[in-house]
């Protein structure tokens, strides 16, 4: 119940004096409506049931220990370092000037009057022509599918980078991906005997909207000694195991390169996959939003679009994209979207019925979009300061992220894949038996326990394995890279130290 889970929280100390004041009093709200009815009993269950690690208890505390900090509180450490989130600016990467220069001119267009100097010829006329097809900027409603500009390049994108055709009505913008998947989910899930096939482990928001859209989760495991590889007897296994449980399976999810994972798919896996979607007649949601982010020489992104059209398949599919991710990491643009592959003119249509009812995405995150797609002309000086951004940023994650994972793996009792792609590493460590004693006596995960005392020693913020889904009885914690490479080595630093203090406290 909710409230034995306070009370768990509240006694095991976890929590800091002000987060367990929170905790108190929703205990307290909880008991005095008890006579009569819960409050949650009179919520969705659906909604109460839902859980999403990334921004849970863990980083609820990490908020109040910022704010303990801010009222000038002594703690061991002077800031919080937010490495639970695939935030890049909030870790201080710099925006990319050609977009942000055309995005801020098509926000403002009388600098286009006597545009200063600071702006790129470039940029100027990028805006320009943008405001020419959409006179009225981004004030208005566009389209429920995306202003038709931004669809035309994003089908230009696709085009180039498979070498197949993409129809502009066929592409839904979206704030960030995570909508589009949501809608994908809430059309594909008919009642409580449907289920989306999702790996272990999975970017949370698989599981959470999968339990409040009331289906059933199908989970396939990864293989973490394979570095994270996926097979198909295990897509087998999975799907077979959900059909003996009387789960009608609708749609595989693919996350590609892996979150929290870093694995990326070869070519051979990626058309496999979509055999395997046509033998069980299922749709397939792919998820490719760090397709840019690819850091081993051995391996490349490949998408299964460009694989459907080559293998001549009629799977279903809808594959998503964001300018969140990438080396753009413009994640508060929220700019993303869904492209539609053979996908049935009647689905087609209640999709858009779903999308017309919030009406559109926001204006500045569709071309956000566009412009990450479509940087400045080939050979312009603005293409090559563009291009030695781009690099740069590429090449410093592809550092941090050897660095973090030679760290990780110096510890003792811990072991960490080397990411070939996405922002982040998914270690795994051994925990001492007292303190796996003490989870089961609290009923908490053990690998959260973990990484609270991390946050409230260190103050670096990370999530447990356990809120992505891990194999049973190992444990884990996702953490990025994306701390800066002057803050990089001293997050290592601490978690090295921390790590030692913490075997000696509960070896």
């Amino acid at each position: 119940s909710t409230q034995s889970t306070w009370e768990k929280l509240d006694a095991t100390t976890m929590l800091s004096s002000s987060a367990r004041r929170l905790c108190s009093a929703l205990r307290d709200n909880i008991r005095v409506r008890a006579s009569s009815s819960s409050v949650l009993d009179q919520l969705n269950p659906r909604i109460v049931s839902a859980e999403y690690a990334v921004r849970g208890a863990i980083v609820m505390e990490a908020e109040s220990l910022k704010e303990q900090l801010a009222r000038g509180a002594s703690l061991p450490f002077s800031g919080i370092i937010q490495c639970n989130i695939g935030n890049p600016q909030e870790l201080g990467q710099r925006p990319l000037t050609f977009p942000r220069e055309v995005l801020s001119l098509i926000e403002f267009p009388e600098l286009l009057k006597n545009p200063p100097a600071v702006y790129s010829d470039e940029a100027v006329a990028r805006a320009r022509s943008f405001l020419q097809r959409n006179p009225r900027g981004t004030g208005p409603y566009s389209h429920s599918q995306g202003l038709p500009s931004v669809r035309e390049s994003v089908a230009r994108f696709i085009q180039a980078r498979d070498g197949h055709s993409s129809d502009p009505s066929c592409i839904f913008m979206s704030d960030g991906a995570s909508p589009g998947i949501q809608s994908a989910l809430a059309l594909l899930l008919r009642s409580e005997r449907d289920g989306i096939m999702t790996p272990v482990p999975q970017y949370p928001l698989y599981s959470a909207s999968i339990t409040m859209c009331g289906g059933q989760k199908v989970p396939y495991f990864l293989d973490e000694a394979n570095d994270w590889g996926l097979t198909i007897d295990e897509l087998e296994r999975a799907y077979q195991r959900g059909k003996k449980q009387g789960v009608d399976t609708r749609a595989l999810v693919i996350i590609n390169p892996g979150n929290p994972t870093g694995g990326v798919l070869s070519e051979a896996n990626v058309r496999e996959i979509i055999e395997f979607c046509a033998r069980k007649n299922i749709v397939l949601l792919a998820d490719e939003v760090y397709q840019d982010n690819v850091y081993s020489a051995q391996s490349k992104f490949h998408s299964f679009k460009k694989a459907l059209r080559e293998l001549n398949s009629r799977v279903p599919l809808l594959s998503f994209h964001s300018v969140s991710k990438g080396v753009f990491g413009e994640c508060g643009k929220r700019g993303g979207y869904m492209e539609l592959a053979n996908i049935a003119p009647e689905m087609h249509a209640q999709l858009y019925k779903a999308a017309s009812v919030k009406l559109c995405p926001n204006i500045s995150g569709q071309v956000m979009m566009d412009l990450v797609l479509s940087g400045p002309p080939a050979g312009s000086p603005a293409a090559k300061r563009h291009a030695t951004e781009c690099q740069a940023i590429l090449e410093s994650l592809k550092r941090r992220a050897v660095l973090l994972v030679k760290a990780l793996n110096e510890l003792e009792g811990v072991t960490c894949n080397p990411p070939q792609g996405a922002m982040y590493a998914f270690p795994r460590i051994t925990l001492p038996p007292k303190l796996l004693a003490k989870a089961r006596e609290s009923g908490t995960a053990a690998d959260a326990l973990y990484c609270l005392e991390l946050l409230r020693a260190t103050g670096i913020c990370v999530v447990p394995g356990s809120g992505f889904g891990q194999m049973p009885d190992t444990w884990h914690f996702r953490t990025t890279f994306l701390p800066s490479e002057d803050d990089i080595g001293q997050v290592v630093e601490r978690m090295a130290v921390f790590h030692r203090d913490f075997l000696q406290r509960w070896g």
